[in-house]
């Protein structure tokens, strides 16, 4: 017999909808059966599966160790099962090797911890690092999140069955800078819809190509080629699939060969950054999608550069209510890669640790 003692990550969802989670391999059908059949208990009582869990709430399953392990998905984890590419070994309880594995893949990933609570977390990632796998072998932001969750204590093998921490935003692989994380529902719930209402101002640098004089806001429509991954910008949308986009900009340091730009980002769509100021003729140093192949050789001989200059470096928060009131009107901010650094000081933009101007 298997107890989950529903906590605050699964309270408010119906008893089926955790059971989906938790008994992930199993049809919806072997669930209202065991239901019906009693094999599975709320609170020690005939449930149908429409109840409304709350907090404190006990599940008992009722279950051969074979079947449970087998409609658990062998008894791993999601994301998080036992391949030899992801650096994390089969979870078991009693072996161990379910702390060790993640300690092991937090040292695989240079990820620091700009801000951290029990229910959110900023991270700065760097470039080269995916935010989220694209493919099954992959280690990305995601799996250093959920093992610094185990590591920390704050998640458990079995609390990962039903809830899952992740990220709320997306940063390009060679994009550096604050990835925003939720480690309980309230902070996964509530960085979300920020981003979504854009409530939430998250503020970029970038290095481009030329000389920017002035601060604008631009705007126009993103058009996707899922097939090339790169993105077309266009001043009128070109089918139902493209998207409104706007961008603001305003420079902070130049000469007159490059500009750094700080960038407000009012839409989040795919390399918007990187490709809406291509299409304004002033694209990413170091870009190798958007960006001048002529101008990228000489910033890779001259500085060892071989990713594009664009660091996610400071988040605003609104005013906000409910459990995480205590943000309100907080300030982060990244430090800038010294791969970033090296290339200002050496194009004279640098001056007493910060950007010149």
């Amino acid at each position: 017999m298997r107890e989950v003692h529903v906590g605050e990550n699964e309270a408010g969802q119906r008893l089926d909808k955790l059971l989906g989670k938790l008994l992930k391999e199993a049809p919806k059908s072997f669930c209202y059966k065991m239901l019906r059949k009693k094999n599975i208990t709320l609170n020690d009582k005939k449930a149908d599966g429409s109840e409304r869990l709350s907090q404190g709430d006990v599940v008992k399953l009722y279950l051969a160790e074979e079947t449970y392990l087998k409609m658990t998905g062998e008894g791993s984890i999601p994301e998080m099962q036992s391949q030899k590419e992801s650096g994390f070994e089969t979870q078991t309880k009693d072996s161990g090797k379910g702390r060790k594995g993640a300690e092991d893949l937090l040292q695989q990933l240079p990820i620091e911890v700009l801000y951290e609570d029990d229910h959110m977390m900023l991270l700065n990632k760097p470039a080269g690092v995916l935010s989220q796998k694209a493919r099954p072998e992959d280690v990305s932001a995601v799996e250093w999140l959920i093992a610094h969750e185990l590591v920390c204590g704050r998640a458990t093998e079995d609390s990962l069955r039903t809830f899952r921490p992740g990220v709320c935003n997306r940063l390009d692989r060679n994009t550096s800078g604050i990835l925003i994380a939720g480690v309980s529902l309230a902070g996964l719930q509530t960085m979300s819809a920020m981003l979504k209402d854009r409530t939430m101002h998250k503020y970029y640098l970038c290095l481009v190509k030329g000389k920017v004089a002035k601060k604008r806001r631009i705007s126009g429509y993103l058009t996707k080629d899922q097939s090339a991954n790169q993105v077309k910008i266009t001043k009128q949308p070109v089918n139902g699939q493209s998207q409104q986009i706007e961008t603001e900009y305003e420079p902070v340091a130049g000469n007159d060969k490059v500009t750094l730009l700080k960038v407000l980002l009012i839409t989040g769509r795919s390399h918007q950054i990187r490709a809406h100021l291509a299409s304004e003729g002033h694209p990413l140093i170091g870009d190798p999608r958007y960006g001048s192949q002529k101008v990228n050789r000489y910033y890779e001989k001259q500085y060892g550069l071989h990713t594009q200059l664009l660091h996610s470096y400071r988040l605003e928060l609104p005013v906000l209510e409910g459990k995480l009131a205590y943000l309100s009107g907080q300030v982060f901010e990244a430090e800038l890669p010294s791969a970033f650094q090296k290339v200002l000081k050496g194009e004279g933009l640098w001056q007493h640790g910060k950007p010149e101007g």
